[in-house]
């Protein structure tokens, strides 16, 4: 699936659209960024609730274009500038992490 087919299926707000076309088969779900950086693969979506700057480094590292922030939460002005800049996509959901990768999932991405 693409970046924007995920989005308008987690029915998220687009804080930053990134490269809506590229596609995604797979997420990784966690909060502890040094994890994500040990275990995330190249181009997988990326479910946390961490919405801070050191996200989009994280996500810049590891090739991670999609970042879903769930439970609500909103990614920061100056997250939201940096991801501009590297083509990284943002999205705000209300759903917790498990209902995320519950739907993704369900959208066929792998886990």
């Amino acid at each position: 699936m693409t970046i924007t087919e995920i989005c308008k299926a987690l029915g998220g707000e687009i804080q930053c659209p990134g490269i809506g076309g590229r596609e995604i088969t797979e997420a990784a779900a966690g909060d502890l960024l040094s994890f994500i950086m040990g275990t995330a693969r190249e181009g997988a979506a990326w479910v946390t609730v961490q919405a801070h700057l050191n996200v989009a480094a994280v996500a810049v590292l590891k090739d991670l274009p999609l970042i879903i922030i769930a439970s609500g939460r909103k990614a920061p002005e100056d997250l939201i500038e940096r991801c501009t800049t590297e083509n990284i996509a943002i999205v705000s959901v209300p759903d917790s992490i498990y209902a995320v990768c519950a739907k993704l999932a369900a959208l066929g991405l792998k886990g």
